[in-house]
């Protein structure tokens, strides 16, 4: 695995994820061939990857559950990368704390999910990654980019959401939206990263401190606002949380963003338990799959593979976040 990540490093030890390899839509009309139909795709995730969670979040939000399919992989990637296993046992041969979520794969069989990236294309050669949506019918995958996956969800998969109240893309809000989406993605939820796979000293510092930068900002919003725009919950609410879920388990040890933990922020540890606690998201959360595959795949930050007991963490008390009115 550390050959793939060195891929995506430039010469001044700086991370640069690759780009997303496929990236077809699909529509409501069927006009891109691609029709927003019941039970013809199926979404591969990871419990473990904040990129995948998310899709997880829009799929559950929606109420796609019954026109989607979904599978996840075993949170330990090994050589081999994303793997299907049996779903009583993990890589290693006990109990696997994750079930029901591990599975073997229902719809083709695969063992590994570079499988379905090889029946795309042949000639794949980059880091394989989740989510990755799969078309039954050409039998190849769809779209792998998660900011794709949930506007699909949201948009073209509306007819066949059950929760049809949900939108997490308003039409009124989309430019600011985008605007303070693209910075959490780049500051935060890709800045850990960032700072995490850096091979340099001063990249590092410099990375490490552009992720607090943006928590301050952002701690700073959500003082006078429940959530990031007002008091509705929207997409960007959900990429945020994706990595607020996971810094005190793995990013402030990991991948050593440290300065600050997200419950030493009054308002931000608010948050984040008041999302948890909204119906449905703690059960797309699994602290035992983040873990183990942040600690036991990145040989080259963890070489002892060894996973931490801890932090116990506890987001389902009371928060107070439902005193804050939009704009108040």
């Amino acid at each position: 695995m550390k050959a793939q990540f060195e891929k995506e490093q430039s010469g001044s030890g700086e991370f640069q994820r690759q780009e997303d390899a496929f990236r077809d839509w699909i529509s409501s009309d069927g006009s891109t061939g691609y029709p927003a139909v019941a039970d013809r795709y199926h979404l591969y995730i990871s419990l473990a990857c904040p990129w995948a969670s998310r899709t997880l979040i829009a799929h559950k939000l929606l109420g796609l559950e019954q026109s989607v399919g979904l599978t996840v992989v075993d949170p330990v990637r090994d050589e081999h990368g994303w793997a299907f296993r049996d779903p009583d046992a993990n890589a290693n041969g006990a109990a696997n704390s994750g079930k029901p979520f591990a599975s073997t794969d229902p719809v083709n069989g695969f063992h590994f999910l570079s499988e379905a990236y090889t029946a795309t294309d042949p000639h794949f050669d980059g880091r394989v990654t989740v989510p990755a949506l799969w078309d039954r019918v050409s039998k190849k995958i769809v779209n792998n980019c998660e900011d794709d996956i949930c506007r699909m969800f949201n948009d073209a998969f509306r007819a066949l959401a059950q929760n049809k109240e949900i939108d997490l893309f308003p039409n009124d809000i989309a430019a600011e939206q985008e605007t303070l989406s693209d910075f959490i993605y780049d500051k935060i939820n890709n800045g850990v990263y960032k700072a995490g796979f850096t091979t340099r000293q001063r990249v590092y510092e410099r990375a490490c401190k552009q992720v607090f930068d943006a928590l301050d900002q952002l701690e700073a919003r959500l003082a006078k606002s429940r959530y990031l725009f007002g008091d509705r919950m929207v997409e960007t609410d959900w990429r945020l949380f994706c990595t607020l879920i996971r810094f005190d388990v793995v990013y402030y040890i990991h991948f050593k963003c440290s300065l600050r933990r997200i419950i030493d922020y009054r308002n931000l540890q608010g948050y984040l338990a008041d999302l948890y606690q909204y119906d449905g998201i703690a059960d797309t959360v699994n602290f035992d799959h983040i873990k183990r595959h942040y600690y036991m795949t990145h040989e080259e930050i963890n070489p002892s593979r060894i996973v931490p007991l801890g932090p116990v963490l506890d987001l389902t008390g009371e928060h107070g976040r439902d005193r804050l009115n939009a704009g108040s």
